[in-house]
């Protein structure tokens, strides 16, 4: 199946269509600042981590905050900071295959991107009739008791909880996968490689399951917090000015990878100028050591952050086609 836009849009459309047609909740999924009006229906159904809120709260109170960055009013490009109720927006399929994918947006862990490295590639794999939940999760430097594991609690927490709510949503919950860009990437690599690792109190009976992917998709992502690869900015707004050598080999996803590892499909462009390829050949390398399977796949052209609509063009727009070839042998849906 060839994904374009216009699967994109129809699968929004969908995802916009069911959730109203169903009574979800309609608490806006990004909500907005009142300069800015959305080029598609948002998602309005959206699933809160915490029961009781998010746990170990900052001193000081956070306003979550929408910036649009976009010029465009066709499309949008919004980023959400201040992020105190983390949660999952739903992109529910009209034909559900039964899989699923955790999406975890990039922002070098400033904000997080909602619609270039969320909303648009979960409208897009809805079409293909995968159940996709975007992941609003915390950032590590707004004063959060976790520190740098934070938004790895979010997304082991999500992961549960897609699980646990499965039969809501007509999936597999041994088919829940994740897929993660640049910062958010990082995230997507650090949960496939300590999704087994203890970072909070269990809340609920969702904490009994795993956190495991069934798959995952680290996509130009941010890996090493060391030099000279790691992307500065990431590694400052996780770990501060000056971490210490144990800090950045904690917070290196390849430098933590478990034999039992899901397998990992990787994409990079060779001339990305923000987050340097060698990250990505770090964790492919690494999993290769462990005989995790892994498919990589280097484009020529592509810079960083290209999502979907900036690779229009480019042999690096196919990613989401060769990814869900790719998942199939996987066996993440059949057909």
């Amino acid at each position: 199946m060839t994904l374009d836009r216009r699967s994109a849009m129809a699968g929004l459309l969908t995802a916009a269509g069911m959730a109203a047609a169903s009574g979800a909740r309609a608490q806006t999924a990004a909500p907005g600042s009142g300069n800015f009006a959305a080029a598609l229906p948002q998602p309005t159904e959206t699933i809160d981590l915490w029961p009781k809120g998010a746990l170990r709260m900052p001193a000081s109170s956070l306003i979550e905050t929408v910036q649009e960055r976009s010029t465009d009013p066709q499309v949008n490009d919004r980023a959400v900071w201040g992020i105190s109720h983390p949660r999952l927006a739903v992109f529910r399929p009209l034909r559900p295959n039964g899989a699923a994918i955790m999406i975890t947006p990039g922002g070098g862990y400033k904000w997080v991107v909602v619609d270039k490295e969320g909303y648009e590639l979960a409208a897009l794999f809805a079409a293909a009739g995968i159940t996709c939940f975007v992941l609003f999760y915390r950032l590590p430097h707004e004063g959060w008791a976790a520190g740098p594991d934070v938004c790895l609690s979010d997304a082991q927490r999500a992961m549960r909880l897609i699980r646990h709510r499965a039969a809501e949503f007509a999936i597999d919950p041994a088919r829940v996968s994740a897929m993660g860009f640049s910062a958010g990437g990082h995230l997507c690599a650090d949960l496939l490689a300590r999704f087994d690792q203890p970072t909070y109190a269990a809340v609920d009976r969702a904490d009994r399951l795993s956190a495991r992917p069934f798959i995952a998709a680290p996509i130009y992502p941010v890996v090493s917090m060391s030099q000279p690869f790691a992307h500065p900015g990431s590694r400052e707004k996780m770990l501060g000015p000056n971490p210490t050598a144990e800090a950045e080999r904690a917070h290196s996803p390849d430098r933590n990878i478990p034999a039992n590892a899901p397998p990992t499909f990787i994409v990079h462009a060779e001339d990305d100028d923000v987050v340097p390829a060698e990250n990505s050949l770090l964790l492919r390398a690494a999993l290769r050591a462990r005989k995790v399977p892994v498919e990589t796949h280097l484009f020529t052209h592509g810079g960083h952050g290209f999502g979907v609509r900036r690779a229009m063009g480019k042999p690096a727009a196919h990613w989401p086609d060769l990814f869900l070839a790719w998942a199939r042998t996987q066996g993440l849906f059949q057909g």
